[in-house]
């Protein structure tokens, strides 16, 4: 690390950045009310880029940080994330490269075409303005280098890597204006690599490349904290390496190794680090990731190439397309360039389902597959609810976003509204290990042991295990998944039933529903209000993150929690949902503990899993981080799919995280 990064990261970290912002609140609600939704929002963008000015840090090379703590508020719907942008495009053409290519459609246009291009073209403009401006305040700073970048980009093309750095923070910085949040980076190694091609061919090293991309990396941490998501961190800043290219050869690249390094050497919970694996994936790529995961950032995410581009072409996805993927904010598997998917629509409750069907059923099963039966009823009826829902779920029309989607420009059509090639919703899956764990105890307790009556568990459960802690602990006891037993089963069952009923439906965009095993937030927000399950989990407690054991369940070690978590097939939920295991920090102090881990990721690669991701923690630490959190103002932890500061987040966070189980080696 140079000393200008080291300069630029101390910084970052001492927050030095939030002293320059204005928080002076704009409201343009009422002169907007008459117009259009559309209107109103580019209303609300025109807005605040002419209230934005200049900010330069010292030794910061990119600019455009927010200066306006707020943007202007208007009445509008929340627009589209977790979306991947055509930056290929971007970086080639420019905004000039928009606007050539909407002009020469326009002349033609039929009315509804002819309004999106218009509104698109003053984007546009606005754009070009808020260009000329931070260069006009980088000349007038001494900031040569930003300032005869802009000269060029983003107007036009880039040329070098450091050009379309540039390019890329005020495409971000200019879409968040606009309110478009959870904007991942993408695979970045693969679109930036001519750029980075070519400024080697010019004589630049690749230390002068790494320094490049730290820098870009402080910078894209900046004004993190501004952007809509539950805590810093959870803001869609992802990125992903390696994987295969359109044909199926692998494309991981010096550029590739150098954003490993870059993330290594900065410690920052931005960009989050996505790494695309497959069946071949040699042991040693393995272990440098972990050696990234040693730091304790919570990444990289593991995506299984095999198991993930299979299950984007049986859901109709074109076989490059799905060649092509990258990761939404969290896990969540789209397709960069050209898709619109809204992949975290809506969450399947798994152990609210599983407790409703037991009050309302169990007393008149006599049999555990009568009872499974039910279950499964439950789910498609859930299912159905879940569609009706968000077939009724109605988007803006954002002609920002939509210019970057492909072929919105080429039919002249916004993003929601037809112009994507895809319009796929997915679903989450809350709390599956908590579902599974419940049919378990009652297949075994009720129906095969007969060691618990039936009236006697509905009871217990409609009164939180008043007075029946025995009872409860009875259930805890019983085989839970992720000790590769039979409990097992009955989550291969739930994701069996789950996918065979959601994956293909219609939605109202076209497109069609798919499944998942992500929980995001919901493995405590809806945990909150489900009662007493049968797995013996209390009120309110809460669920299993994403696709991972119950909390509460005493494991057998990584292996038996591998060897559960392979057994579905994980095709088909691809809407993507992590297995989270939590590694002792002491695990990885020397190498031989980051072999025993990286053969473990490949074990679970190799296997069938679908996505993976590692975190390195230590107890001791994260309590004494609640006492004294001014001692750890930058202690990082994996929350769910992203990475935050430990002592920022909501307390009921910090106590999941603290509550999962540290695995050994």
């Amino acid at each position: 690390m140079t000393e200008k990064v080291e300069k630029c990261k101390d910084f970052l970290l001492n927050r030095g950045y939030r002293k320059n912002r204005n928080f002076r609140k704009a409201d343009v609600t009422a002169e907007t009310r008459d117009l259009s939704e559309e209107e109103r929002i580019f209303i609300r963008f025109e807005r605040a880029a002419n209230d934005e000015k200049p900010i330069f840090y010292e030794s910061d090379d990119f600019g455009f940080n927010r200066y306006n703590t707020f943007l202007p508020e208007i009445e509008a719907r929340e627009m589209l994330g977790n979306v991947t942008v055509d930056y290929e495009t971007f970086l080639s053409g420019g905004l000039n490269g928009l606007k050539k290519a909407i002009c020469g459609r326009l002349p033609d246009a039929d009315d509804e075409a002819k309004r999106f291009y218009e509104l698109a073209l003053r984007y546009l403009q606005v754009c070009s303005d808020l260009v000329r401006k931070w260069r006009d305040g980088a000349e007038k700073a001494g900031r040569e280098r930003l300032a005869a970048a802009l000269a060029v980009v983003p107007e036009s093309g880039a040329t070098t890597y450091y050009d379309a750095l540039v390019a890329i923070k005020f495409l971000h910085y200019a879409l968040r204006l606009d309110i478009n949040n959870h904007l991942t980076l993408g695979r970045f190694d693969r679109y930036m690599l001519p750029y980075a091609d070519e400024s080697i061919r010019r004589g630049a090293t690749m230390d002068e490349l790494i320094e490049d991309t730290e820098l870009f990396f402080i910078a894209m941490n900046y004004d993190a904290d501004l952007y809509n998501g539950v805590q810093q961190g959870d803001n869609g800043q992802s990125l992903v390496l390696g994987g295969c290219d359109e044909n199926g050869n692998d494309a991981f690249t010096y550029l590739s190794e150098i954003v490993l390094t870059a993330s290594e050497e900065l410690e920052l919970i931005d960009p989050k680090i996505n790494l695309r694996v497959n069946s071949s994936t040699p042991i040693g790529l393995y272990e440098r990731a972990t050696r990234l995961t040693r730091q304790g950032l919570g990444f990289p995410q593991y995506c299984n190439d095999d198991v993930v581009i299979k299950g984007l072409a049986a859901l109709g996805y074109d076989l490059a397309d799905a060649r092509n993927y990258t990761v939404a904010a969290c896990w969540e598997f789209i397709i960069p360039r050209c898709g619109a998917d809204i992949p975290n629509i809506d969450k399947f409750v798994f152990p609210e389902i599983v407790r409703r069907v037991t009050l309302s059923c169990l007393k008149n099963c006599d049999t555990y597959a009568s009872f499974e039966n039910k279950v499964r009823v439950a789910i498609e009826k859930e299912c159905d609810r879940i569609i009706d829902v968000c077939n009724n779920f109605v988007q803006p029309r954002g002609a920002f976003l939509s210019m970057l989607i492909s072929p919105c420009i080429e039919r002249g059509r916004f993003s929601t509204e037809g112009g994507a090639k895809y319009n796929n919703y997915g679903i989450h899956g809350v709390g599956l290990s908590n579902a599974a764990d419940a049919l378990e105890a009652i297949k075994k307790a009720v129906f095969e042991d007969k060691t618990v009556d039936k009236s006697e568990l509905v009871a217990a459960l409609e009164t939180n295990f008043e007075g029946r802690e025995d009872l409860r602990q009875t259930l805890l006891s019983l085989p839970k998944t992720g000790n590769n037993n039979e409990a097992d089963d009955r989550l291969c069952f739930l994701m069996s039933a789950f996918s065979s009923y959601l994956n293909g439906k219609p939605n109202n965009r076209g497109g069609i529903f798919r499944a998942g095993t992500g929980s995001a937030m919901e493995y405590v927000l809806s945990a909150i209000g489900v009662g007493a399950t049968a797995d013996g989990r209390k009120a309110g407690g809460a669920f299993a993150s994403s696709f991972s054991p119950a909390i509460t369940t005493k494991l057998d070690g990584p292996l038996s929690v591998i060897l559960s978590f392979t057994k579905p097939d994980m095709s088909k939920t691809i809407n993507g949902g992590p297995l989270t295991m939590e590694m002792h920090n002491t695990v990885f102090r020397n190498d031989e503990g980051v072999k025993k881990v990286a053969m473990l990721v490949k074990a679970y690669i190799d296997r069938g899993g679908h996505q993976l991701q590692l975190n390195s923690v230590n107890r001791e630490t994260l309590l004494d981080a609640q006492v004294h959190p001014e001692n750890y103002p930058n202690l990082i932890v994996r929350v769910w799919g992203w990475s935050g500061y430990f002592v920022e987040l909501d307390r009921i966070y910090q106590d999941h995280v603290i509550s999962r189980t540290e695995f050994g080696v």
